[in-house]
């Protein structure tokens, strides 16, 4: 990250839900998220230079859609899909436009109204995907049955950490356990019960060792945060609420992804590892130095995955910091405070943004009864099979 630093000045976000009709529409959905982050950052929409919007199964040009509901200024509009990832890459060009001096306020915005259609697809399955890589070295009892594909991924990979780790059934139920009661404490999450072991153990089965109440759901939902440059910060006297963008890093699949025969591999370890390495090192901090981090736990076997690969421990070690509440209250770090996708809700194109203002609000000391005590950095973890991973640390004001 270079030329100018970045503030997140303002952020908002809809509670996430599961919506089985139209009765609240994307743009309806969106513009709520929008005025809420323009309004926690104290600006109109007039003084926003350009916007990066963000979803996976809306239609062409929808960004330009929910804006015009906001406001018709003429304003670049850029649409962005990857996947799972697509909060935190809206969020990196918004980041990056500010940087290089192209804009002094942007927005960025990832919303989601999901059906099982989409997530299904319609049909006979395409010549070309886009996991072709994937599902090449995906093992041919992943390729069988009826759970939904990614879920068989991510099974297929929580065996693996199982039978090289000696993880236990226990432990990847414990990230379930502990995030649905991490999200009791969160109005935007999607559910708010407590769930006990032997529930989630006991929940009905997906795939290999996961069970449903350790997979993130379908949701719908919004989030958008506005980035600004550090002038306008000052010219405004805003400096009291605006975090700062201290270090991210987009990152792609390489060779070894699958290369190694590890599903571990396949869906994102590697990548998580070099984005992690490379937004710490801009923001000149090492993992022990994070208070807490919101990271993607679309199943519980990759909240596992993701605190090897972050550095959070040794790989094989993550089961044990379930075990010793290394990553909850009272621990070294609280992660996913919000509850996770698994408990707050995974709206693909909502995802990365509602981690940014779920940390936004940490560092202000404004997250009321889940607020990490003292937190002063923080890092967000946003993964999508296909693939990208995106991992940002945030500055306290």
């Amino acid at each position: 990250m270079t030329g100018k630093t970045p503030y997140v000045l303002g952020v908002g976000m809809t509670k996430f839900s599961r919506i089985e009709s139209l009765e609240w529409t994307y743009p309806e959905m969106a513009g709520e998220a929008i005025r809420a982050a323009l309004g926690d950052a104290g600006i109109s929409y007039a003084d926003v230079e350009r916007a990066a919007v963000g979803y996976v199964f809306q239609p062409s040009a929808a960004g330009q859609r929910v804006l015009y509901d906001v406001g018709l200024t003429g304003i670049p509009v850029v649409n962005v899909n990857n996947n799972c990832a697509t909060g935190s890459t809206a969020l990196n060009l918004a980041q990056e436009w500010v940087a290089a001096g192209l804009a002094e306020v942007v927005l960025a915005v990832g919303f989601e109204q999901m059906t099982r259609q989409a997530m299904a697809g319609s049909g006979e399955p395409p010549v070309i995907t886009t996991i072709d890589h994937h599902l090449k070295a995906m093992p041919e009892r992943g390729k069988q049955g009826q759970a939904p594909l990614t879920t068989r991924f991510f099974g297929l990979a929580a065996e693996e950490h199982m039978s090289r780790y000696g993880t236990t059934a226990e432990q990847l139920a414990g990230v379930g356990v502990k995030n649905h009661e991490h999200s009791t404490r969160n109005p935007y999450a999607q559910f708010q019960n407590p769930y006990t072991l032997e529930q989630v153990l006991g929940d009905k089965p997906v795939f290999g060792p996961l069970t449903r109440s350790q997979c993130s759901p379908m949701s719908d939902g919004a989030a958008a945060a506005v980035v600004a440059s550090p002038d306008f910060v000052r010219a405004h006297g805003l400096e009291a609420r605006a975090v700062k963008l201290l270090g991210q890093s987009i990152v792609t699949d390489g060779e070894s992804a699958f290369s190694g025969g590890s599903m571990i591999d396949v869906v994102g370890g590697p990548m998580t590892e070099v984005a992690g390495q490379r937004a710490l090192r801009q923001a000149g901090a090492g993992i022990g130095d994070i208070d807490v981090i919101e990271l993607h736990d679309c199943f519980s076997v990759n909240e596992l995955i993701t605190c090897e690969a972050l550095g959070l421990c040794a790989p094989g070690e993550s089961g044990a910091l379930i075990d010793d509440g290394a990553t909850t209250y009272g621990g070294k770090w609280v992660v996913n405070p919000s509850g996770g996708l698994i408990s707050k809700g995974h709206p693909l194109g909502a995802t990365g943004l509602a981690q940014c203002a779920e940390l936004t609000w940490q560092l202000r000391g404004e997250a009321g009864e889940r607020q990490v005590a003292g937190a002063q950095l923080a890092l967000a973890h946003n993964l999508g099979l296909g693939g990208a991973c995106v991992v940002t640390v945030y500055g306290a004001p």
